[in-house]
Order: structure tokens, then C-alpha cells, then sequence
């Protein structure tokens, strides 16, 4: 995707981008100059640098002394810098899934962030940690920045109303479903999930619908009682040998019955793989079947991804 790894000496620190940094904190260039060896996460629009992110693991002997009321030891997440201008390419819930991608790996029982809400560009982040299930916990009395913190308890209760509260974990008391996608949308709408005889480098390109973490799946099926919370899994259609199980899904909402063309690109726009005129073609196409909406959240990538034949031989599916 177009996200990039890359070590804070190789940043411009000079950009106008960080300036606003600058302004919130004293010194910022000092201690951005300390993290010359450090990786930090960093994308680009039309050549102009539009986002930063930096994470820090912490264990439990972390000094919280500066908070208001203090952290309980715990093994946390700290979102050290996070910044994303508004572009319209979903790069938010890109950045999101990394932040959730490294709590995992690092093992953590909570994620937390201190941040300003000044500005308009703040509130709207502030707005976004929010929606997926980040919490006012207090303040930080040096700077007066407000906490924010999110459990990872992986034991938590699952909120299978609005499973955006406590991504990416998901309830194994779900019902589970295999829904097909064609290939040439399957790798477009999840380019985490890119097969081995593709390149990468088809699939830079930012769009919205690969960045965001909430996309949409247009369907006829007969079936519609598909429940917020439920599981998807995503099948690639190819045969016994090339079709195979690549992506899981949560189910956010489905939108039946749903009133007119407007409405119905309203809620697909820049979250499905499909153009306006390409949507226009699917309202249009069974005049007395219209299609409805499922609205999910990419949760996970198969590193190992069973075949049509697999799934035929352990009885996941019928012959």
C-alpha cells in the first residue's frame, strides 16, 4: 500500500507538515533528531507527506507519574505521534490497523495516546480513536493534552453491536459465513490479502477503499439476516485448486431494501471497489432484484489459505 516503513533520519523533518508539532511541543525537533535509528510509519499523497505515525512499546515499569489519574502497571501501546491530513483516502483507518497490528505483535493490554484538542485536524482524529473504541481516561498535567485508552484485553467481552469498540478481537460465539468474490475485485478491496502471483506495486496507488477498515460487499443473495458481529469469510473464486479462503471480515450492519440509486452509491462511495457508474450498472441490472449492502470491517489475513479441495475434503463446504 502506499504506507512505508521508514527510519525517522530519512524523514524531512523540515516539512511544514511537522510544524504543528512544533508548536504543541517545545523541542519536538530535538527529540525528533533522538529517533534517527527508530521506524516510523509515513505515507504520501500527490507527493506532499500526509501522514506520520509512531509507536512505542511500554512494559509495566513505564513512570505514568505525569497522568491524571495514574495507569495500573499493564503492558501498553503508546501512540507517540500521530498525525493525518484530511485527503479523502481513508489513510486514518489505514493507520489504525497498523496501530492495532502492533499492539498484537507486541502483546499489549492496552493502547494509549495523549493529544491535544485544539484544532479542527486534532478533533477529528480524537473523533476516529473514538469511534473504534478509544476511551477518555484523563489528562496529562504537564502539557495538559487529554488521555485516551483502549483495552486489548484479549478475554474482554465482545461488543457484537458495534465491533468497531473492541477490534480487531472477535467473539467465537459468532456464526460464521463463506461469502465468494471474483478475483479481479478480490485484491483491490483487500490488498493485505494480495496472492502470491501479484505485485505489490499494482496496488500503491491510494485509493479509499483499500485504506479504510470498514468496506462494503454488494450483494443478491436470498439470504440478508446476516447480524452485526457475525463473521465473514471471504472465498476467491477460482476453481479446486485456485480458489481459496483468504480474508475474514465482522459484519457492522446489512442495508436492505434500500430506497433509491443516490442512496445506494451513498453507501458504497469510497468503500467498495466500484466507481459511480460501475454502481449505477449493479442498481440497474435485475430491475426486480436489487442488490443490498453489507458493511463490514477487514479484520484478518490467512497466511495459510485452504483451497476449494480442502474445504470439500474437511466438509466446510459441499461438493
Amino acid at each position: 500500500l502506499a504506507v512505508k516503513k521508514e527510519y525517522f533520519a530519512k524523514v524531512d523533518l523540515q516539512n511544514t507538515f511537522f510544524d504543528s508539532f512544533r508548536d504543541d511541543y517545545p523541542g519536538f525537533d530535538k527529540w525528533f533528531n533522538k529517533k534517527s535509528d527508530e521506524i516510523s510509519y509515513i505515507c504520501y499523497s500527490n507527493n506532499n507527506l500526509s501522514a506520520f505515525l509512531y509507536v512505542k512499546p511500554e512494559d509495566e515499569n513505564e513512570n505514568y507519574s505525569d497522568l491524571d489519574p495514574v495507569f495500573i502497571p499493564k503492558k501498553r501501546l503508546k501512540i507517540g505521534t500521530f498525525k493525518v491530513t484530511s485527503n479523502g483516502f481513508k489513510i486514518g483507518e489505514r493507520f489504525l490497523k497498523i496501530i492495532f497490528d502492533n499492539a498484537l505483535q507486541s502483546k499489549v493490554d492496552e493502547i494509549y495516546v495523549t493529544i491535544f484538542e485544539k484544532t479542527p485536524e486534532q478533533i477529528r482524529l480524537i473523533n476516529l480513536l473514538e469511534e473504534w473504541g478509544f476511551e477518555k481516561w484523563g489528562v496529562k498535567k504537564s502539557t495538559g493534552e487529554i488521555v485516551l485508552s483502549k483495552n486489548f484485553d484479549r478475554n474482554q467481552e465482545i461488543n457484537l453491536v458495534n465491533p468497531k469498540k473492541c477490534f480487531p478481537f472477535i467473539s467465537q460465539e459468532a456464526k460464521v459465513y463463506i461469502v465468494p468474490i471474483y478475483p479481479e475485485y478480490h485484491t483491490d478491496l483487500f490488498p493485505d490479502s494480495i496472492l502470491r502471483n501479484e505485485s505489490p506495486i499494482d496496488f500503491i496507488e491510494n485509493k479509499p477503499h483499500r485504506n479504510a477498515l470498514s468496506k462494503v460487499y454488494i450483494s443478491r443473495s436470498h439470504f440478508k439476516a446476516l447480524n452485526s458481529g457475525d463473521i465473514i469469510v471471504f472465498y476467491m473464486t477460482g476453481g479446486k485448486y485456485k480458489g481459496v479462503v483468504t480474508t475474514v471480515g465482522i459484519v457492522e450492519n446489512v442495508t436492505t431494501d434500500i430506497p433509491s440509486l443516490d442512496s445506494f452509491i451513498t453507501l458504497c462511495k469510497k468503500r467498495s471497489v466500484f466507481t459511480d457508474d460501475e454502481l449505477k450498472k449493479h442498481w440497474n441490472y435485475y430491475p426486480n432484484l436489487k442488490p443490498f449492502v453489507v458493511k463490514f470491517i477487514y479484520s484478518y489475513t490467512f497466511r495459510k489459505r485452504p483451497n476449494l479441495e480442502w474445504l470439500i475434503e474437511n466438509g466446510i463446504i459441499a461438493d
